[in-house]
């Protein structure tokens, strides 16, 4: 069409029709980036219009705009004659596409030339000053602006307040904000900006405060600013700010959009995020990005590829930020086939060769490809790989077990030239700590020393993480008592690898130096702590986390809420954690799982499968510890034939091999109901080595069957594996009591001691006033022994009035979780439940004790072994036993 407009203006020979319609076609392709519009080229030259200097400043615009710097140059080269809005033009040209070295070359020979910059050209080379880390350059400039009386122009302050907050000297943009006054909206919202970047969140809100008192009108992006702040102020200050967008009539384009998107994004408020979307039919490739991006930081994958999907048929063709967060979604999916087809999307799209695009595909393929040859090609596919390539490659070798080769490409990589910064040490570090390459990261260690990324805290925190891993807490610790900075990720580290290894209270203890350092427990710390808690049995100090988390607003986090569900199951207080399950809007697999153990280990077996069906009604996929936790059910509800069903359909239905700790329960649940050849039978076919706890597992099942014979023959075979173990020989030694063989029992005793074995003490602790107390079976080292022994006789005593048909075992040698429960008894008020945890199984004797106990007093005593809990009340058990 606007072709054939142009030939019409060539036959009308009218100078200054044909001026004006050429001026008015290339004005209108200018607003529109319309590329036909350079047809018009050839008309203007055919009639002699070339020297047209206002033409050609449109013609130069539009190639810039369409076609790239490099044909926007070779016009402005060709033009005849040039002005102030010519060279404004080609330098700005230049500092859109990032050639900035180019567009202060470029002012050097404009001012050569003699022709005067205005405010355009000045505010375009002070953003190629800021991109250079050109400051001496920039104050010139400014000492230019003030010479030449521009000091008091609006474009000029904005961008000075902007060269000056992006060297970090946020004081001095603010002290020229504050001399220069009439400030408009893009000064105003470039200050906004300056304190939003430099984290000064309270100063830029009370400037947006100020600028509306001052009658000035904010615009779309001075709310895009303020959404910035969000990450700190929380969601109810991005719903202020979203209140005042509409309260002030602001146009939702696509950028604000974009803001309010990722601000929704972040609090995982998915739905409001699509609301604003789908607010305005406006849509370009930053928002169907942010969407994407949304998505997948929510976990909600199958969204974000039906997004990505919707965007195609939009028909808005996906640039390198779309590529690469959909990658990201297939790299979290574990999706090769998704990974795949993108790919072949980025291949007719033409951007492989990117960088950014490069890096995740490598990313995907490390992730999801069992060949690492397919990363590889990637890598060597791009142009110019810059250190993100060359990390993730090396990660992935690691990843894959090629320990060498990927030691190997970090010693190419500085070769290269390329030297790593401090992602790349610490991918690295987490990479080769992973796959246990102790030599290696001593080496990197090394190496890291002898550089400035030492005092970087991304590697320290690496450092850190892997020498706990590796259980060298002292080494962990010298290197955070060295740290000049320490933040939550440094402590969370710590707390997280402490509970790995069993050290609860001592993961407990962080909490104390993260206050000492005035740093603020975040979602990530708390989880770690109330994970501690649980398994401390600590149900207090989970109680004063819950509180804080309430407080701080840190319950709204999946990893805070699962950590609840998880510390009020395994403390005996069901009710609180089916509470803090119904709180999660979309509940995930570590949600469910923790629900159902926790129904589970407290003795609410229908309970517990019935949320196994919600869960797969749900749509969430159970996992294999979704199958240890329902086994353990049908175990403790002596569900025999349930239990092989669900075992069955563990391959057969949801293609989850069983591992050996399935076989264990497997086993446990065929004993339980009596089947022990079946049993035997499972042990001697499962695919996996018999280790010492499914033998033990076997020989519980034989005592409760008096099967000696085969109980006899499992001891043997589990004495072969580790001769040391005196749990063989105890259970043979109770089997054999147990069916009135003596002479047996006394002579496996004989054989323990000939041995020199000897039964591992029980531990039981209590939590009292937030202290933990520790008790050992026999021992008599509490300060107060005596009156806690004095207290069972007590109420042996009160047994045998009330006709209770009790049968101790002795003063001597009480066990650890009867002096734990009477110490409980002694010092907390009364109506308190008693908590007490055991690291092994209760005996019948401290059993009944405990349900004659809860039948004199109005108290409940929880008792948690392992995975299992047995609250007593009323002289009842959970267990029903």
């Amino acid at each position: 069409m606007l072709c054939k407009a142009a030939n019409r203006v060539i036959n009308r020979n009218e100078p200054t029709f044909l001026e004006e319609t050429c001026s008015r076609i290339l004005s209108f392709c200018n607003s529109n980036s319309l590329k036909q519009g350079i047809s018009v080229h050839s008309p203007v030259i055919k009639l002699g219009l070339h020297h047209h200097l206002y033409l050609n400043n449109n013609l130069l615009s539009l190639y810039a705009k369409c076609f790239g710097v490099n044909k926007a140059r070779h016009f402005f080269d060709e033009m005849p004659h040039k002005d102030v809005v010519s060279w404004t033009g080609i330098l700005s040209a230049y500092v859109k596409n990032g050639n900035h070295d180019t567009a202060l070359r470029v002012f050097d020979s404009m001012l050569i030339s003699g022709e005067s910059p205005n405010e355009f050209t000045l505010s375009s080379v002070l953003r190629s000053c800021s991109s250079m880390g050109e400051f001496d350059y920039g104050t010139c400039i400014q000492g230019y602006v003030i010479k030449e009386g521009f000091d008091q122009n609006p474009v000029l302050i904005s961008g000075l307040i902007d060269f000056y907050s992006n060297f970090g000297l946020v004081t001095e943009a603010s002290n020229l904000f504050i001399t220069k006054g009439n400030h408009d909206t893009v000064t105003w919202t470039m200050m906004i900006s300056s304190c939003v970047l430099a984290q000064r969140w309270v100063q830029a809100l009370q400037l947006y405060v100020d600028m509306v008192k001052a009658g000035v009108a904010p615009n779309e992006f001075t709310f895009v600013k303020l959404l910035g702040a969000c990450s700190i102020h929380g969601l109810n200050y991005g719903k202020l700010v979203h209140a005042h967008i509409l309260l002030r009539g602001v146009k939702l384009n696509v950028v604000l959009k974009t803001a309010l998107v990722n601000m929704y994004s972040r609090f995982r408020r998915m739905e409001d995020a699509i609301k604003v979307s789908n607010s305005t039919p406006e849509f370009d490739t930053m928002l169907w990005t942010a969407l994407i991006s949304g998505f997948a930081q929510n976990s909600m994958f199958r969204k974000a590829v039906s997004t990505f999907h919707a965007m195609g048929v939009s028909g808005i063709i996906p640039n390198n930020y779309m590529f690469s967060s959909i990658l990201n979604v297939s790299s979290l999916m574990l999706s090769l086939a998704l990974g795949q087809q993108v790919h072949s999307r980025v291949v007719v799209t033409g951007l492989e060769g990117d960088v950014s695009v490069g890096n995740a595909l490598i990313n995907m393929y490390v992730k999801c490809s069992d060949n690492v040859e397919d990363a590889l090609r990637v890598f060597r596919g791009i142009s110019l790989p810059n250190v993100v390539s060359w990390t993730s490659l090396i990660a992935g070798f690691a990843e894959y077990g090629l320990q060498l080769d990927s030691f190997h490409l970090f010693t190419e990589m500085r070769e290269a030239g390329i030297e790593p910064n401090s992602f790349t040490i610490s991918s690295i570090i987490r990479s080769f700590g992973a796959a246990k390459l102790l030599p290696q990261i001593l080496m990197l260690h090394g190496h890291v020393v002898k550089t400035n990324l030492y005092e970087d805290i991304a590697v320290q925190n690496a450092l850190v993480d892997f020498y706990a891993e590796f259980g060298m807490l002292n080494d962990a610790w010298q290197i955070v008592d060295t740290m000049n900075r320490r933040d939550a990720i440094t402590y969370t580290t710590l707390a997280s690898r402490m509970n790995q290894m069993g050290h609860h209270e001592s993961a407990l203890h962080i909490i104390t130096d993260m206050k000492n350092d005035d740093i603020k427990i975040d979602e990530f710390s708390t989880a770690s702590f109330l994970s501690a808690s649980a398994d401390l049995g600590t149900i207090m100090t989970g109680k004063q986390l819950h509180c804080h988390s309430v407080k701080s607003g840190l319950c709204k986090w999946f990893s805070v809420l699962n950590g609840l569900i998880n510390l009020y199951g395994k403390c005996g207080c069901i009710h609180d954690a089916q509470r803090a399950f119904g709180e999660i809007g979309m509940p995930d697999i570590f949600s469910w799982n923790g629900l159902i153990s926790g129904l589970t280990s407290n003795g609410y077996i229908p309970s517990a499968l019935s949320t196994f069906d919600d869960m797969k009604l749900s749509g969430v996929k159970p996992d294999a510890i979704t199958f240890l936790s329902i086994l353990s059910a049908c175990r403790n509800g002596k569900l025999t034939d349930l239990g092989l069903e669900h075992f069955q359909s563990m391959r057969e239905i949801y293609n989850i091999e069983p591992q050996l700790d399935h076989y264990v329960q497997l086993v446990d649940i065929l004993g339980q109901g009596g089947r022990l050849e079946e049993a035997m039978e499972v042990i001697q076919t499962m695919p996996f080595t018999a280790n010492t706890s499914i033998y033990k597992t076997l020989l519980r099942a034989c005592k409760a069957h008096r099967n000696i014979p085969l109980a006899e023959h499992t001891a043997k075979q589990g004495l072969e594996l580790d001769p040391l173990d005196p749990a063989f020989y105890i259970l043979l030694t109770n089997l054999y009591q147990d069916s009135g063989q003596h002479y047996l029992a006394e002579r496996t005793l004989t054989v323990m001691k000939e041995k020199q074995l000897r039964k591992n003490p029980s531990h039981s602790w209590v939590e009292i006033r937030d202290k933990v107390h520790v008790f050992v079976a026999g021992e008599r080292s509490h300060p107060r022994t005596n009156e806690i022994y004095e207290q069972i006789e007590s109420f042996e005593a009160e047994f045998k009035k009330h006709g209770y048909l009790f049968q101790g075992i002795g003063h001597s040698y009480y066990h650890s979780e009867k002096l734990a429960v009477v110490f409980g008894l002694l010092n907390t008020p009364s109506k308190a439940t008693i908590y007490v945890i055991k690291n092994s199984s209760i005996c019948r004797d401290c059993h009944n004790f405990m349900k004659f106990v809860t039948q004199l007093i109005d108290r409940e005593i929880i008792v948690r072994e392992g995975n299992r809990l047995h609250s007593f009340r009323k002289g009842e058990c959970s267990c029903r036993g």
